[in-house]
């Protein structure tokens, strides 16, 4: 890989996971923009409540599959109603807010989606099972999923014509989906695991369908059994991790995606409110990067990539922080930010 290799955002750059606390957009977004004006990330605030969650906020996106919300979550249903214009409706208040605020902004611009597989293993068919059980509905949900999100890109992009935008597609319950965890309906078993291949043609589809509209794609999934190398090789451009679960076991996967031009958004700021401890690690931006530090010795990159490569992030999503400590969160990863650039070598102690 070249030293010169290009980056969808600027150097020694922050950003979101996406979720944020309180239920004002037009606050949100003003927020946002002023603490990351290097990436900032459309916010999503899941306490306005049903629809405005992870899987009703994209569920709203979705072509011709309506859902509605029952006693269990999520499920496929007949006719769009009361719920789904819950969903949409939030997702308006949001793009206004957005357009309002960063119409002429000129940067890289960060949304997220939820992924077809957390979708799938979140909405329930009509008779009470999860979705990701029949491969018939999977294959339904994966094509109404891709022309929603780029039906959503071209509405994000409208609001601010002149962004660069990243796609993060979530992804949190990939790992489950793969590894068989999932309960069936009656919580008596558990389901089949999806071949990896299989779930591996889906995202590449999702993915080179982002790229085709001009956008940048990007995969999120802060389990420690993300599986890296399945998400590099669908075409995710960015993967965003929580540095602070990645291990050793991890070291090759992430140096191979390095090596082929992948770029990292890395947890490394708490997303609650901290301990005593973690307040005086967040006080001090090198103490925050370390962990990204030392695995960039262990790989044994170029530090001059480092601050380009990785962009620092909270760990997860901010909405059960107070917002106090969404800010203090965003302040650390942009002070992280600094020290990958800096002082990409951590000093000796």
């Amino acid at each position: 890989m070249s030293e010169q290799q290009s980056y969808p955002w600027p150097n020694a750059s922050s950003t979101g996971v996406g979720s944020w606390p309180g239920d004002d957009p037009d606050e949100a977004v003003r927020t946002i923009l002023g603490e990351l004006p290097a990436l900032p990330h459309l916010p999503e605030l899941p306490e306005r409540g049903v629809g405005a969650d992870m899987v009703g906020r994209t569920a709203g996106l979705l072509v011709d599959l309506p859902v509605e919300v029952q006693p269990s979550g999520w499920r496929v249903a007949d006719t769009p109603g009361r719920d789904l214009a819950r969903a949409t409706g939030f997702m308006s208040y949001d793009l206004d807010a957005l357009t309002e605020h960063a119409h002429a902004f000129t940067g890289t611009l960060k949304i997220q989606v939820a992924g077809p597989w957390t979708l799938a293993a979140s909405v329930e068919l009509r008779n009470g099972q999860r979705l990701v059980s029949d491969p018939g509905a999977c294959r339904d949900l994966a094509e109404s999923h891709l022309e929603g999100v780029l039906a959503h890109i071209d509405r994000v992009r409208g609001g601010v014509p002149g962004a660069r935008l990243l796609v993060q597609v979530d992804e949190p319950s990939l790992p489950a989906v793969l590894l068989g965890s999932l309960p069936t309906a009656s919580g008596l078993s558990r389901l089949r695991p999806v071949d990896r291949v299989r779930a591996e043609d889906v995202l590449r589809n999702l993915f080179s369908g982002i790229s085709g509209a001009g956008a940048v794609p990007a995969a999120h999934c802060c389990d420690p059994g993300a599986p890296l190398d399945l998400l590099r090789r669908s075409g995710a451009e960015a993967l965003s991790l929580d540095a602070l679960l990645l291990t050793r076991d991890h070291d090759e996967m992430v140096g191979t995606a390095v090596e082929a031009g992948t770029g990292l958004l890395l947890g490394v700021v708490p997303t609650t409110d901290a301990t005593p401890a973690q307040t005086a690690r967040m006080s001090d931006p090198a103490a925050t990067v370390d962990p990204v530090r030392d695995l960039w010795n262990r790989l044994g990159i170029t530090p001059d990539l480092l601050s380009r490569a990785v962009v620092t992030t909270p760990t997860c999503g901010l909405a059960g922080a107070s917002p106090g400590h969404a800010r203090a969160a965003l302040t650390a990863a942009r002070a992280g930010a600094r020290v990958l650039r800096d002082e990409p070598r951590r000093q000796a102690s």
